[in-house]
């Protein structure tokens, strides 16, 4: 029993990565049906700007400043590179972040090398939070990530929600030219929702280095379980595509249980079963694209 309580915690630390992802894809994909597969490189370049500030001012200045920094990143390459690929065709948005991916990594790489480096949380962060009960496994960090996991998914949900910003974002996604003719910049609009995307995908990075240490390719096995928990919350649904990130790291971490190489697979096989019962999703719009 407690060896299957470790396998389901590790799996929703593991959502709790994909959630964060999915979450800043759908931000992206609702509002300029843009699909990033630069993600996972911005979850890299967010990791390893981590990695630098926690050695310049610490962890927790890191975690605050990192994404951040990875943002305005994001809006300047969404300025120069995909702003004047919106009005044409998908396809070509979609090689740019393809190939924008390959960039970030190569980068990386290139500044801090192939080999993966250590990344160092705080001492108390280390520690069992439970250490003499059954839930020793059960690390402060592993609930510190989840903590913030939360956090970000509910301050997103309530910007959303309850501010004049979050109005327009939703408006932008229900009905862009409309909104453009009344004579909003949906262009701004645009940068506004890339940056919170490419934030949550740095505050992804550096959670994930913490947990599963640094590497260049880190970013590729994170993405793949991300764009699956977008589909299964469904496409145009925020909520779902958070929901869907911890509901792949869950499914993950259990089939793991069982059988090794099932929690590679897991996801897949109920994205299956989910997109031929429901094809738009659990929580997704129906003629979202349309």
């Amino acid at each position: 029993m407690d060896l299957l309580l470790l396998q389901l915690l590790n799996g929703l630390v593991s959502g709790a990565f994909y959630a964060l992802l999915a979450l800043g894809l759908a931000l992206i994909l609702s509002l300029t049906r843009i699909i990033n597969l630069a993600h996972g490189g911005f979850l890299v370049v967010g990791a390893y700007l981590g990695y630098v500030l926690t050695g310049l001012l610490g962890f927790y200045p890191a975690l605050l400043l990192a994404p951040l920094l990875l943002a305005l990143l994001g809006v300047l390459l969404e300025a120069f590179l995909l702003r004047p690929l919106y009005a044409r065709d998908p396809l070509e948005s979609l090689l740019l972040t393809f190939g924008l991916a390959l960039v970030l990594e190569e980068a990386v790489r290139a500044i801090f090398g192939p080999v993966g480096v250590p990344f160092h949380i705080p001492e108390e962060l280390s520690a069992p939070l439970f250490p003499d009960t059954p839930f020793f496994f059960l690390t402060r960090y592993r609930a510190f990530v989840l903590g913030v996991a939360a956090l970000a998914g509910l301050l997103v949900f309530l910007l959303l929600r309850f501010t004049a910003l979050g109005l327009y974002l939703r408006a932008g996604a229900q009905d862009r030219e409309m909104l453009s003719a009344l004579g909003t910049d949906v262009r701004r609009l645009y940068t506004l929702a890339f940056a919170l995307g490419v934030y949550l995908s740095g505050l992804a990075g550096v959670l994930a280095a913490g947990q599963l240490g640094l590497s260049p390719t880190m970013g590729t096995g994170l993405l793949m379980p991300s764009f699956v928990a977008l589909i299964l919350g469904g496409v145009g649904s925020l909520g779902g595509s958070y929901l869907g990130g911890l509901l792949v790291g869950m499914a993950s971490g259990l089939a793991g249980q069982f059988v090794a190489q099932a929690s590679e697979f897991a996801p897949y096989i109920i994205l299956a079963l989910v997109l031929l019962l429901r094809p738009r999703g659990l929580f997704g719009q129906e003629g979202f694209f349309e």
